[in-house]
């Protein structure tokens, strides 16, 4: 087995804090889908809500209404993002290299996107957009070089991931919408370095346990 062909088939590892409901709910949605209804229909609808979603930022220099269209983008963006993988667990037609590789480059694609809407918006400089956007990146690479280094795929950090994420920004949207002020600036800036300190331990971690594996310092003989 190829060494891309077993990172792609690792062990997914769910620790955030809807892990467990939202994969019931992502079941009973997949069982009862229209079977004309394929995986990659759900991954292009993911990528085209993140679109929209990036679209109704600018929109809201505007009008804030449109904060009200990008929160509903977020759950359709959900839904695309999280149920073509388990559509085709349930359907039991899993290709696990292409899945692997869709899933992850279009979720940049998603990320950039919904980062730029965000920094184009009139309540994120764009500065700050891009910076939450790299900093998402750098913890979604350590992610897929823990899964070939370690053989297990991690989504999320701690008891954080990606629906979290989603519901705290539907949470942001919602207060902008009504009107509330936020530091919107400082408050995002403050998560990327909350994503860059859990980073950096997850980090020294997983250096540990490779140094262990792997212990340096000895003289190896040839056979």
């Amino acid at each position: 087995m190829s060494t891309t062909t077993s990172t792609a088939a690792a062990p997914r590892e769910k620790r955030f804090l809807l892990a467990r409901a939202e994969s019931r709910v992502l079941t009973w949605i997949a069982e009862r889908l229209p079977k004309r209804v394929m995986p990659d229909h759900l991954t292009a609808l993911g990528v085209l809500a993140a679109a929209g979603i990036a679209a109704a930022y600018v929109l809201s220099n505007g009008d804030r209404a449109w904060l009200w269209a990008a929160s509903a983008l977020l759950v359709v963006h959900w839904l695309g993002d999280s149920l073509d993988g388990t559509l085709a667990r349930v359907r039991r037609t899993e290709r696990p290299t292409y899945g692997y590789y869709l899933d992850h480059l279009v979720d940049a694609v998603a990320t950039t996107l919904i980062g730029l809407g965000l920094g184009l918006s009139p309540y994120l400089l764009l500065v700050t957009g891009l910076v939450i956007v790299v900093a998402y990146l750098v913890l979604s690479i350590n992610t897929y070089l823990e899964t070939q280094a370690l053989g297990v795929f991690s989504l999320g950090y701690g008891r954080l991931g990606p629906t979290e994420a989603r519901l705290a920004l539907i949470g942001v949207n919602t207060a902008l919408a009504l009107g509330t002020t936020l530091p919107l600036d400082a408050v995002v800036l403050g998560a990327a370095g909350l994503m860059v300190a859990g980073l950096t331990v997850r980090a020294a971690r997983n250096l540990r346990i490779l140094a262990r594996r792997e212990p340096g310092g000895r003289a190896y003989q040839s056979h």
